[in-house]
């Protein structure tokens, strides 16, 4: 029979007791000062060794768990690297985003929410035009430019002598052909800025290319940039609108007359006074697109040709103010670099939080381990 071993008295002792054929003998050990025999069956000798095989597979577990989570916090820098570089390239092999507001698609009238189609032009820095309602014979847009309705728009950028003084030659060739100017701005020269100026053209659309070779002459052309947008959808389904709500409206005027008492009258009127508030919305919508297709929009800058010397200041006074402006200029240099670099420092401490929560959580199960 298997041996028992006891541990009695205050004093850690062992006692050891065996069991062989039915009698009972005492451990031969030199430990044995202590011991007292006594009988074990097999039955109760076996929950013990089932207990201290179950110790044992739990330990090997832990350990087994332990090495599985070392081995992957070796790998886990790999796997940072890898998505890092997976980003980097994904965000180095987005194209830029470029508009063209008429590349055959849907254009939308300035202003107004329906869409309509049309084509697009943009001339680069050579100041060359290209009238883009032009189209070659055979091709699809072969239409007589009096059945549609085109809006252009467009914007010249010229580097003169004097922007100040050429901005009345600007205003004098406008005028010639039948245009008007929506906006005049003047930037004279100053200590830290060469001198500027922006106007808004209204040229008639039929004297457009004339006009803007015209322009040209005033100096350096820096760019030349068209767009076209066909409204003819639009303006067709307002012309629908708008006639019938005219039917409408004589309809109420005849009812109106032959209304024979108060109640019928009130009515009419009121029916009468809504759909005349509708139609001159839409008379109000048709006669801007009118404009707009009548007289294209050209936005004009004009540049300086020479550059400014910065001053020194002249006393104490405009020493504070220069070193102040110098202040919020580097202040402002300073919010941009940390607006640039906020999102990646965002980014690399939520890596770095993940990473040191990762080799905690490691780190507490090995010591539990």
């Amino acid at each position: 029979m298997p041996c028992t071993r006891i541990t009695t008295g205050p004093v850690p002792s062992s006692v050891a007791m065996c069991s062989s054929g039915g009698r009972d003998r005492p451990n031969r050990s030199p430990r044995a000062a202590h011991q007292v025999m006594v009988p074990v069956s097999p039955r109760k000798a076996a929950p013990l060794q089932s207990a201290t095989a179950a110790r044992r597979d739990s330990i090997v577990i832990q350990r087994r768990r332990a090495q599985s989570y070392s081995e992957a916090m070796k790998r886990f820098p790999v796997i940072v690297a890898v998505v890092l570089g997976t980003l980097l390239l994904a965000g180095c092999s987005v194209p830029g985003a470029s508009t063209d507001s008429g590349s055959g698609g849907s254009a939308t009238a300035p202003g107004l929410a329906e869409p309509g189609a049309g084509p697009a032009v943009v001339t680069p820095g050579t100041g060359e035009s290209l009238d883009s309602r032009a189209f070659p014979e055979g091709s699809t847009g072969e239409i007589a430019s009096s059945q549609r309705d085109v809006i252009t728009t467009g914007m010249v950028s010229i580097t003169v002598k004097d922007p100040i003084e050429s901005v009345q030659d600007a205003v004098t060739i406008t005028e010639q052909a039948g245009g008007r100017i929506d906006s005049r701005t003047e930037n004279p020269a100053t200590d830290n800025q060469a001198a500027s100026a922006n106007l808004t053209l209204r040229i008639p659309s039929d004297e457009l290319d004339r006009t803007l070779a015209e322009l040209k002459q005033l100096g350096t052309v820096n760019f030349v940039s068209l767009n076209t947008s066909d409204i003819t959808q639009q303006t067709q389904d307002l012309d629908a609108r708008i006639t019938s709500l005219q039917t409408a409206v004589d309809r109420l005027l005849a009812l109106m007359v032959d209304a024979t008492n108060t109640t019928d009258l009130i009515a009419v009127e009121n029916a009468l006074a809504e759909r005349q508030s509708e139609l001159e919305g839409l008379q109000a919508q048709r006669d801007y697109l009118s404009d707009q297709v009548d007289f294209s929009t050209i936005t004009l800058d004009l540049y300086s040709t020479g550059t400014v010397e910065p001053g020194t200041p002249d006393g104490f006074l405009d020493a504070i103010a220069a070193g102040w402006t110098a202040l919020v200029a580097a202040l402002g240099t300073a919010m941009v670099g940390i607006g640039f670099a906020l999102p990646w420092l965002l980014a690399l401490g939520l890596i770095a939080a993940i990473v040191y929560l990762v080799i905690r959580l490691a780190r507490k199960r090995r010591t539990a381990a």
